[in-house]
């Protein structure tokens, strides 16, 4: 039986100082969109558990693809080989494994399907890009992984960065393509800024750095881009987006302002109130995009409140689904969302584990 969530209550918008937003921002109600969420949502092999799901993609033929930290047996607890990409037809069933033992595995980020059907896995933990054609072999890569032979160890988080490398990535997050083709990555944790590359795989150039100020970042987590080429980059830390023509040129950032409902707990840690609660409410975990001419984003918060958004490409938010939680139709971390149609959403949680389907009425 399906779980619905039959909450309808308008929430009245907040701002939080510091950041500029549009107009759009001003809500004067927030609807919640009720919703069903697909119990046993994949079918799993017997005796097969996911580990922390952060990424979750669905390609043109509504295969669904899953990227979990998962396989952590084959390492020491503080450097594991945490990541495996899984196969799902469009009933959730089980269909293969891609790329078992992959060189690059060291701790799944997030999966992108192009429009060729390729599949390109972020992995934070190699500092690597993999692109596998729909047969699931290698065909491209991008960054490099430390050698153990040079005394590889845990990236520092040097305060400013030091200076970024072309090509060479510092614990990227996700990638995205415009309509010629050309490839953007945003890198991530520590480079603070968005690479591009062309369509033939060649190095371009790259923009941003580690700041507050427009065009610069704190952690660009999430990256997509609609049919006109404008540039969806998920700012986390500054808990903000900001959008950019192809050639990184600034047009404008909005921010999400909606206060969770009262008597909501954090899942995993203290529940966040004051100056914490304003630093991670409405922050950017995970963006996706609908296909076809009207295009509308859902955006995913991080652990906590947890909730997902549906928003205009001009950030006006048009409605909120769940909130944080470990129930069916709760979400805690929805690190990688996917939304092949307006009212079909994929979220990869990587605190509760799980993927979640969720049709949207």
């Amino acid at each position: 039986m399906k779980i619905r969530s039959f909450v309808s209550l308008s929430l009245l918008a907040l701002f939080f100082g510091g950041l500029q937003t549009t107009p759009a921002q001003a809500q004067q109600s927030v609807p919640q969109i009720q919703f069903d969420s697909v119990p046993d949502y994949p079918t799993l092999p017997p005796g097969m558990n996911f580990g922390e799901v952060s990424g979750v993609a669905v390609n043109s033929k509504g295969r669904v693809f899953v990227f979990t930290r998962s396989n952590t047996a084959n390492g020491p607890a503080y450097a594991p080989a945490a990541g495996q990409l899984f196969e799902f037809g469009p009933k959730g069933e089980f269909i293969r494994e891609i790329g078992k033992g992959l060189y690059a595995w060291s701790e799944a980020h997030t999966v992108r399907i192009d429009k060729d059907d390729n599949i390109w896995a972020i992995d934070k933990g190699s500092d690597m890009v993999i692109k596998f054609n729909q047969a699931g072999r290698v065909v491209w890569v991008f960054g490099r992984r430390q050698e153990s032979a040079d005394d590889a160890k845990p990236l520092g988080h040097p305060d400013p960065p030091l200076p970024a490398i072309d090509g060479l990535f510092r614990q990227p997050t996700d990638v995205a393509w415009d309509s010629d083709g050309n490839i953007y990555i945003t890198d991530g944790y520590i480079n603070s800024r968005v690479a591009k590359y062309d369509k033939n795989g060649d190095w371009v150039k790259s923009w941003g750095e580690k700041g507050t100020a427009p065009g610069q970042f704190r952690l660009p987590h999430t990256i997509v881009i609609d049919r006109n080429n404008n540039l969806y980059v998920g700012d986390r830390s500054n808990r903000r987006i900001q959008v950019f023509d192809t050639d990184g040129k600034f047009l404008r950032m909005f921010t999400i302002d909606v206060p969770p409902v009262p008597g909501t707990h954090s899942v995993s840690g203290n529940t966040p109130t004051g100056e914490r609660l304003a630093e991670v409410s409405g922050a950017p975990n995970s963006i996706c995009i609908t296909p076809g001419p009207n295009q509308v984003l859902f955006v995913g918060e991080t652990t906590f409140p947890g909730r997902i958004f549906k928003v205009s490409l001009d950030g006006k938010v048009l409605g909120v689904i769940g909130r944080s939680g470990r129930q069916l139709g709760q979400f805690s971390g929805a690190h990688q969302l996917a939304c092949p149609s307006e009212h079909e959403v994929y979220a990869a949680e990587t605190a509760n584990w799980r993927v979640q389907k969720l049709i949207l009425h």
